[in-house]
């Protein structure tokens, strides 16, 4: 059944929509969206005494996630995910002497957790038709990111003891530049359905 506009997410706005084409399509979209997580994740930023560094891969999750939806987003999630798990260097710090499944389970191991959640709720957002709106689609990046930071800080606590300074490792750091990478999020993905509303006026 195909679905009515108000009911699809961006990627299912454009393109073929039923068919192989369709098959060929959401594939071309997971790999895409698999580059764009690995590349924007090498983008980041050292934060002094934390185990964690800042990087794009928090804006990269949430974007694909609104324009993907749940379905397709956590299919390019995981599909990310298990790259990096099979040794691939497509993780924030992952390098030749740290990767896979053991740098899966080091510090950042809770955010990974987090972008599957964060991934499943920013897709069904955009499904339920918040992501046309800029103030609907920040609260729905605001969510995700509590999504983010819940099991990321609760792992490092588990893994370094909560007797450490664990939110000033894994939370206040990154909370301003969370807060800017929140805003420019919510405001491309209704900006890009404003696009091709116009385009079809």
């Amino acid at each position: 059944m195909a679905l009515a506009l108000n009911d699809k997410v961006l990627t299912e706005a454009f393109g073929p929509s039923q068919g192989t084409a369709l098959r060929v399509k959401q594939a071309l979209m997971v790999v895409l969206g698999i580059i764009v997580l690995a590349v924007m994740a090498k983008i980041k930023v050292p934060v002094p005494g934390s185990p964690v560094a800042i990087s794009m891969g928090t804006f990269a999750v949430l974007t694909i996630a609104a324009a993907y939806g749940p379905r397709l987003g956590l299919a390019t999630m995981l599909g990310w995910m298990i790259i990096g798990m099979l040794g691939f260097d497509v993780f924030q710090s992952s390098s030749a002497e740290a990767y896979g499944l053991s740098y899966m389970m080091g510090s950042t191991g809770g955010y990974l957790v987090g972008y599957v959640l964060a991934t499943l709720a920013l897709g069904y957002a955009a499904r339920a038709g918040w992501d046309r709106s800029v103030v609907w689609m920040a609260l729905a990046m605001l969510i995700g990111n509590v999504l983010i930071y819940v099991p990321g800080v609760a792992w490092l606590g588990v893994l370094y003891g909560w007797d450490q300074p664990i939110f000033a490792w894994g939370l206040t750091p990154f909370l301003l530049g969370d807060a800017l990478k929140l805003g420019l999020a919510a405001l491309i993905v209704p900006g890009l359905w404003k696009l091709i509303g116009d385009a079809r006026k």
